[in-house]
């Protein structure tokens, strides 16, 4: 039976897309077999961020980053690749706990239900997934590996339990990351966030700070992506100095006892500018500083308590911001300049962090404008030591100087270039034993804790008699226990911490009383390691499969937000490294290439639900069909810029599918016209090129260009003009392109348009057209636009042009002084 005989000709998206769906999954198109996953001849890994089900459904946003990914995927699988593209669900973490709570359902009850309809969504739009390798973050089979994962890092030496200042959100009732903190504002409910002193897991990333930096520029990622990352990680190059404290005077008193005052202590500062050494007129700890009790004279001691303890109610964030009043408490101590040998004050303030360096600082007010503000609020010295170019070096100075210049009231040093002077000043300092040059980084350790339910419980016991007990590889995973008080409190303590049936257990060690850490892990533990599970879904014995993992990885495409840039992407980077140095994987960058989506926004504003303009897609894609839609969302504009989503947008879209399915449907076995043939070759060249740079919207603009050039005066498509054009949209729109395969006879039983098909090819000397378009001027003003031949010589080009009717009038009488000719493009007759 003919396909006109089993469907109607008009072209109806629902029962097109029905039947291919259904296809699809009857016949696992989309999906491999663990020995296809071993053999693949040309493996090609196309990765998409997986969203977290914290929500009621997926939104447009979700559905464009999607699609892109989906395209790029399908696009490899014409060229011939074997294309893995799998889907999961992030479903543990705050976000979904929170979106559990608002609703007042369990997220154990909720979430599942989410998925559910997540997964229904996804399958609509009709990406290309393979449905038998999904993973859930919150089952037992893949969070039993994520605390596997924790227990490889805590024997490898990077996890550690440290009491330390960290950002605490009053809303969602937990422990941040320093990357979760947006202005001062958690990422997650934009609540002011809190700095509290808590005992939390950490993983040591610093470590690895000089290789996440290092690999960077060699790496195929959105140049948006490597600065953000390489900002984040913020390498500085200078010296670690040493201020001794001065020997405070006792009073003496001849019938005391002799006292013996004990070694000194000194401290120790990193700085960028050793050079500016000679302009240190005080220096500064951070409240938190473990020296502070120490060197802090007794007559200050209240005045210093009192300003610690009022800090202490302040979140790292807004510490950290440059433009609030300065305020700070002298400790009474001072400390000797290591250059000069002058004592100067040491004070605490809030504005110095003990996450940052050695959490002291050399204060050069002279030339730093931060330390030049507190220096003017308190009346501290401030002397230049950095002469301008011009030689200016007024001391005290207006303002802070922080340009280039030469060294002045710097001793031997005077004169020198300042670049110069920080490699002599720090040679110098170092040979009295007071300096050594260091390399410092911005980032900081992973704080892994969260004191919430929702999540992966810790795989750490504590035995009064053991210590710290890693959870033997052969218990876990440590399941989450079912309990119904989840909701967090102000304590600090997680609700896992109320439930002693579930943290009282015994040893594995001596068989003694012990206790289960109570902290879950954060998620992004969970999503740091998930591509590795993808390919080996259903391994019960380990992790991931080696042969797998070395065919499959690392990843060949990854598509995602931006937003990521220093939280997900960074902390994956960093496990895959550790795996590597642990022998677990043979790669150290898990994404060889990945691209940063663009946002859409709605009617020029963005989508948000108090607005109420966030776009569900369920409507649309019921109106109009997936493929409509999927073609719209790509044609908003730039897929790594995005686009303003507007409805009458839809009708250009679907317009182009329609004329696209009546074409096919009355194509004829017609020689080609030589100008179609032309046009098609470079629709197939401008397309190819497109898509392998994401440039989909040009990629459509030029398929429809195409179209018309086809349908052009009405005149009968051509088979071998239109069967080309299946194959480029079907990435694009993967139902229709289907569907009309098999209507052409292209196609078989067996085979989908994605196996069967071969992605077009071009010859690039018919790519391009016999015929160009001349801008002609006349002194300079445009007169005319004139065909004339490929590759025509100045001299005819001229003779064209001077005979155009549209010149003549401008030229007649005068004398033609001079020509521009520009091959191809251009002619310009200048007249006098």
């Amino acid at each position: 039976m003919s396909s006109e005989a089993q469907y109607p000709d008009s072209y109806n998206p629902a029962e097109v897309e029905r039947k291919w769906q259904a296809r699809w999954d009857e016949r696992g198109t989309n999906s491999f077999t663990d020995e296809e996953l071993r053999t693949a001849e040309r493996p090609f890994y196309n990765l998409m961020m997986f969203p977290y089900p914290s929500a009621e459904g997926l939104h447009v946003g979700n559905i464009y980053a999607f699609t892109g990914a989906d395209i790029f995927g399908r696009f490899k699988r014409l060229q011939g690749f074997d294309v893995f593209e799998p889907i999961g669900f992030d479903a543990f973490g705050i976000h979904s706990e929170n979106f559990a709570l608002k609703q007042g359902i369990h997220p154990s009850e909720l979430i599942p239900r989410n998925v559910e309809r997540f997964t229904r969504q996804l399958r609509r739009v009709g990406f290309m997934y393979d449905w038998n390798h999904t993973v859930d973050t919150t089952h037992p089979s893949y969070y039993r590996w994520t605390q596997w994962i924790f227990l490889q890092l805590y024997k490898f030496g990077l996890a550690e339990k440290k009491e330390a200042p960290v950002n605490w959100c009053p809303s969602c009732q937990t422990v941040l990351a320093n990357e979760q903190v947006i202005g001062g504002h958690c990422e997650r409910c934009d609540t002011a966030v809190e700095m509290r002193f808590l005992s939390q897991w950490f993983f040591k990333i610093t470590q690895y700070a000089g290789k996440l930096l290092d690999n960077l520029p060699s790496m195929d990622w959105s140049d948006t992506t490597r600065k953000a990352q390489e900002n984040w990680i913020g390498r500085s190059e200078g010296a670690e100095l040493e201020f001794p404290i001065a020997r405070r005077k006792v009073a003496e008193d001849r019938h005391a006892p002799a006292m013996i005052e004990p070694e000194r202590p000194t401290i120790r500062v990193f700085t960028t500018r050793p050079d500016t050494v000679f302009g240190a007129t005080y220096m500064v700890l951070a409240p938190e500083h473990p020296l502070v009790d120490r060197i802090a004279a007794p007559e200050q001691r209240a005045q210093v308590d009192a300003y610690r303890q009022r800090v202490a109610s302040t979140d790292l964030v807004t510490r950290k911001k440059t433009d609030k009043t300065k305020t700070g408490v002298d400790t009474g101590a001072r400390a000797v300049n290591p250059a000069t040998g002058r004592e100067i004050p040491v004070w605490i303030a809030d504005y110095v962090l003990m996450e940052y360096g050695t959490g002291a600082i050399m204060a050069v007010p002279g030339h730093d404008e931060r330390d030049f503000e507190f220096a003017t609020e308190f009346g501290l010295p401030i002397v230049r030591v950095v002469a301008g170019e011009d030689g200016s070096a007024e001391s005290p100075p207006a303002e802070a100087y922080t340009g280039p210049g030469k060294l002045v009231n710097s001793g031997e040093f005077d004169g020198l270039p300042a670049d110069e002077a920080r490699r002599r000043v720090t040679e110098w300092l170092a040979a009295k034993g007071l300096a050594e040059a260091r390399v410092n980084y911005r980032l900081h350790d992973w704080t892994i804790s969260r004191q919430r339910y929702w999540g992966p419980p810790i795989p750490i016991l504590y035995c009064d008699g053991c210590g710290t007990v890693p959870v033997p590889e052969d218990q876990l995973p440590v399941l989450l226990p079912p309990i119904d008080d989840f909701k967090p409190d102000s304590s600090g303590i997680s609700p896992l911490a109320r439930h002693k049936e579930w943290y009282l257990t015994d040893c594995p060690r001596c068989g003694g009383p012990a206790r289960r850490e109570t902290d879950v892990s954060d998620t992004f533990l969970d999503s740091a390691w998930y591509f590795l599970r993808y390919p080996s879904v259903g391994l019960d014995h380990a992790p991931f499969d080696p042969v797998i993992t070395q065919r499959w990885t690392p990843v060949d495409s990854y598509i995602g937000g931006n937003e990521h840039a220093v939280l997900h992407l960074l902390y994956a980077r960093f496990v895959t490294m550790a795996l590597k140095d642990m022998g677990y994987v043979h790669f150290e960058e898990p994404f060889q290439r990945f691209r940063a989506h663009g946002l859409i926004i709605k009617e020029g504003a963005k989508m948000s639900k108090s607005k109420g303009n966030v776009v569900v897609p369920d409507a649309y894609i019921a109106e109009y069909g997936a493929d409509t839609f999927r073609t719209f969302l790509m044609f908003l504009g730039p897929y790594q810029e995005g686009g303003d989503f507007r409805d009458a947008g839809l009708a250009g879209p679907y317009h182009f599918l329609n004329r696209l399915w009546d074409t096919a449907i009355s194509a004829r076995d017609l020689p080609l016209d030589a100008g179609v043939e032309q046009k098609l070759h470079a629709t197939i060249k401008k397309v190819t090129e497109d898509l392998e740079a994401l440039s989909y919207n040009t990629a459509i603009a030029a398929m429809m260009e195409y179209l018309n050039a086809v349908r052009t005066g009405g005149r009968t498509p051509e088979r071998a003009a239109v069967e080309p054009l299946v194959v480029l949209i079907a990435p694009f729109a993967p139902h229709m392109a289907e569907e009309l395969w098999e209507r052409l006879g292209l196609g078989t039983d067996d085979a989908s348009i994605f196996d069967a098909a071969t992605w077009p090819a071009f010859d690039p000397s018919k790519a391009v057209a016999d015929t160009v378009e001349f801008v002609v001027q006349v002194n300079g003003k445009l007169r005319a636009r004139i065909p004339m031949a490929r590759g025509i010589t100045e001299a005819d080009a001229r003779d064209a042009a001077l005979a155009h009717e549209h010149v003549r009038g401008f030229i007649e009488g005068k004398e033609v002084r001079k020509l521009v000719f520009v091959p191809d493009r251009l002619v310009n007759v200048v007249v006098g």
